[in-house]
């Protein structure tokens, strides 16, 4: 069997010298390079297309000096046809203009959003496990789609500024300039008096709009564990407490949007106190002229719909800044994740393994490794051997699962050796380490897509391959009593399938993934009996032949196995076949008392003061779920 997969594009990455937060110049370089210069070509066109478009306003202005002075005031007939065909034009190439601009920097924006999307997803995906225990889902979810939306949004309003906005207040000052200098100065004399309040908006605008980004992606984690756990929500009788907890993020969420909606509305709202001192001034002085007979009525409707006009690209020029600076806030926030750095990698000169993965034990030698402040593995050490079955057990965080991340490199030990076949994993490289191993776990995770495709994840096997996966973990069975068969999707995370058909799933991905070293977690510890038995079967069948290890609560599932190795508080504290550890009357006798005695709290009580067992004791059927609750009840 083979697995071919369609290489991804290369990730953009910020610079890392730049440090987890970045100034405006810094965001704008990374941005620039990585995502816009691509486009180019097609900013230019629509650059020029703002320009023509922002050109007319200045034409139009201009326009009124004939319309005033040679029809209306003086009545010439032929100017009627030549001023409406000018007028008409105008407008006519102000709206082709528009039209394409528009177009244009919607699919630059859209682009550069996928494209940030895309490289963000990918980036993360290589993060250490660590980054995910400390970003929720929700919060990454809204990074992803929220943040990188921005940019959809954004380009359009900075190159509008930059070209059309731009281009139509230079064109319209040319047009005023024109008519009357001192009439220009008068009209834009309050424009330096907003200067320091519109600088001091801004930064409000950016902190604002951060505080509103990080709150969405706080509304986001809650959606996310509340659609997540709506059973046992439903279950407990928690809908109101978690309404009313939503209710408080949404809450906080809506005042900082306004915040900085705020923020951004009263830098626009200064430019128009601007614009009316200026009329203001304008008014007195030219009504003046015209009374005076110093200016023609055209003259003075040419100036006035200049200056009326001049403001409109000026308010948005200004309301361009906070759109800007709230939209550096999600820059900021793209840009630390990307300079956040996986340190589980591949060694620069990965060494491979002295013999066939078949036939390599794997070991641990005094290995110390915790989360934190949190120690769980003290000097853990044990050999499994190859191609046999090796069972990990103990009470819950005694570091089972810490063993198998360990192994995989999910995380890396703080001391000690890890090894398999003698090379220590972190020697080895890292795509080909975790291609040794294959993991059916106690919830087993599957994707919102077809059977087929939970199966294969991306890996091209021929149908015969795919059936014999099928048959090998019983997935075969159920198959038919599904609507669409193997083409059934599977619901989000698995939903449409029962506990026991997930695990059959599970278990056909694992076969065919084919590797020579099978790690258990808990695989059939959430099962009723029958569908237990199912699995347990299908799982002996691909156990056959590999290095095996089980974590494995309940003993039943493991006595067969050829080693046990027992730990307490992240300690080997026995190791031994099943009936050795039994005659050692250790750890094990105790947890195997605690699960076959029928004689309650008393066996309990010894297992979980760790004191030994009575020799002899015949184990019994193991009690009902109803009368070990019942037991604990009345304790």
């Amino acid at each position: 069997m083979s697995s071919e997969r369609t290489a991804p594009p290369p990730v953009t990455t910020p610079p890392a010298s730049a440090g987890p937060t970045a100034g405006s110049g810094a965001l704008i370089r990374w941005l620039w390079h990585g995502y816009l210069k691509r486009h180019l070509p097609l900013i230019v066109v629509a650059m020029l297309l703002m320009m023509v478009e922002g050109a007319m306003l200045g034409a139009l202005s201009y326009m009124m000096k004939p319309m005033f002075d040679n029809v209306l005031v003086t009545g010439d007939p032929s100017a009627i046809t030549w001023v409406a065909l000018g007028i008409f034009g105008v407008f006519s190439f102000r709206a082709l203009a528009g039209f394409g601009q528009k177009v244009l920097m919607a699919l630059v924006g859209e682009r550069t959003a996928a494209r940030l999307q895309h490289d963000l997803v990918a980036h993360m995906v290589t993060l250490d496990s660590s980054f995910f225990q400390h970003n929720s889902p929700g919060t990454l979810i809204e990074r992803t789609r929220g943040d990188t939306t921005v940019a959809a949004n954004v380009w359009s309003s900075v190159f509008a500024a930059a070209g059309r906005d731009f281009v139509g207040l230079l064109a319209l000052l040319a047009v005023a300039l024109s008519i009357d200098v001192k009439l220009t100065l008068i009209a834009m004399v309050g424009v330096p008096l907003v200067a320091v309040p519109i600088a001091i908006l801004q930064r409000l605008v950016r902190r604002s709009a951060q505080n509103a980004r990080s709150e969405a992606a706080g509304l986001s984690t809650r959606l996310d564990e509340i659609f997540h756990g709506v059973n046992t929500i439903k279950l407990t009788g928690g809908e109101a407490r978690e309404t009313r907890r939503f209710g408080e993020v949404l809450k906080r969420f809506v005042g900082a949007t306004v915040r900085s909606l705020a923020g951004r509305a009263a830098i626009p709202a200064l430019i128009d106190v601007v614009a009316g001192l200026g009329f203001m001034g304008v008014l007195y002085y030219g009504g003046n002229q015209i009374m005076a007979g110093e200016r023609t009525v055209g003259e003075f409707m040419a100036f006035f719909t200049a200056m009326a006009l001049i403001f409109d690209p000026l308010r948005r020029l200004g309301n361009v800044s906070g759109t800007w600076n709230a939209a550096l806030a999600s820059f900021e926030r793209l840009y630390e994740v990307f300079q956040q750095k996986p340190s589980i990698l591949s060694p620069a000169s990965p060494q491979q393994l002295p013999m066939p993965a078949e036939r390599a034990d794997i070991e641990l030698r005094n290995v110390e490794f915790g989360y934190g402040e949190h120690p769980v593995l003290r000097g853990t050490s044990f050999v499994a051997e190859a191609g046999k079955t090796t069972a990990l057990v103990g009470a819950s965080g005694a570091g089972k699962s810490t063993v198998f991340n360990l192994l995989t490199r999910l995380c890396d030990a703080q001391s000690g050796q890890v090894m398999i076949g003698g090379k220590e994993v972190n020697q080895l490289d890292l795509a080909t380490l975790r291609g040794l191993f294959s993991v059916v776990s106690q919830e087993a995770l599957l994707f919102d897509e077809t059977l087929r495709d939970n199966i294969l994840l991306g890996a091209n096997a021929s149908e015969a391959t795919l059936n014999r996966a099928l048959h090998a973990a019983h997935v075969a069975d159920f198959l038919p009593r599904l609507s669409d068969g193997l083409e059934t999707p599977a619901g989000p995370r698995g939903s449409a399938l029962s506990g026991g058909q997930k695990q059959r799933v599970a278990i056909a991905r694992a076969v065919l993934r084919n590797s020579p070293v099978l790690l258990l977690d808990e695989a059939t510890s959430a099962l009723d009996a029958k569908s237990e038995s199912v699995v347990q079967k299908a799982l002996e069948q691909l156990s056959a032949g590999r290095t095996t290890l089980v974590i494995a609560h309940r003993l039943s599932t493991i006595r067969t196995a050829d080693k046990i190795v027992v730990m307490d508080q992240g300690r080997v504290v026995e190791q031994g076949s099943h009936e050795e550890l039994l005659a050692l009357g250790g750890t094990y006798a105790s947890l195997h008392a605690l699960q076959f005695r029928s004689d309650g709290p008393t066996a309990d009580a010894r297992a979980l003061s760790r004191q030994p067992a009575p020799r002899g004791a015949t184990p019994a059927t193991p009690p009902s779920l109803f009368a070990r609750l019942k037991s604990l009840l009345h304790r």
